[in-house]
C-alpha cells in the first residue's frame, strides 16, 4: 500500500467533489475532521494503524445509532447511518472470515500461554493489532472468552 490511508481519504474527497456527490462528500469530511481533531489535540501526525482505529470507532458509533434509530421507528435516520458506514468501510481493509479470526486467536493463546480468563488481556493485546478494522472487537473478545473458559 504505497498511499497512506489519509491520502486515500483526501483523494476520495476530491473525487466526491468532482462527482458532486454531496452525501459521500459530507461523510468523508466527517472522517477527515475526526482525524484532524485528534492530530491537533495530540499534536501528532496519525499513522495508518491509528486512522484505522478511528474508522473502526466511527463505524461502531454509526451501528449503535442505526440500531437506536430503528428501535425509535426512524428508518430514514438509520439509513443515513448505514450509508455512512458503507462510505467509511471503503477505506478499511477486507473483513476477516470466522476461520481467520479463530486462527489468529488460537495463535495468540498459544503465544501467550494463556489458559484462563485472567490472561484474556494478554491475548486481546496480541489479537487487536491483527484484526483492527477487519473484525468487530466485541465479537472477537467473545470468541477469546469462549476459548479461555
Amino acid at each position: 500500500m504505497s498511499d497512506s490511508l489519509k491520502a486515500q481519504i483526501t483523494d476520495a474527497m476530491k473525487d466526491a467533489m468532482r462527482a458532486r456527490d454531496k452525501d459521500r462528500l459530507g461523510c468523508i469530511r466527517l472522517i477527515q475532521s475526526e482525524i484532524k481533531r485528534i492530530e491537533v489535540d495530540e499534536r501528532i501526525e496519525l499513522e495508518d494503524e491509528r486512522v484505522l482505529q478511528i474508522l473502526d470507532k466511527m463505524v461502531k458509533q454509526r451501528r449503535d445509532s442505526a440500531t437506536q434509530y430503528r428501535d425509535a421507528d426512524r428508518p430514514e435516520l438509520a439509513e443515513q447511518e448505514e450509508f455512512e458506514i458503507g462510505v467509511i468501510e471503503t477505506f478499511m481493509p477486507a473483513k476477516l472470515s470466522e476461520d481467520e479470526i479463530a486462527a489468529i486467536i488460537d495463535a495468540a493463546i498459544s503465544e501467550t500461554g494463556a489458559s484462563s480468563m485472567q490472561q484474556m488481556g494478554a491475548v486481546i493485546g496480541k489479537v487487536r493489532p491483527q484484526v483492527q478494522g477487519r473484525a468487530d472487537m466485541g465479537q472477537v473478545s467473545q470468541q477469546v472468552k469462549a476459548k479461555l473458559a
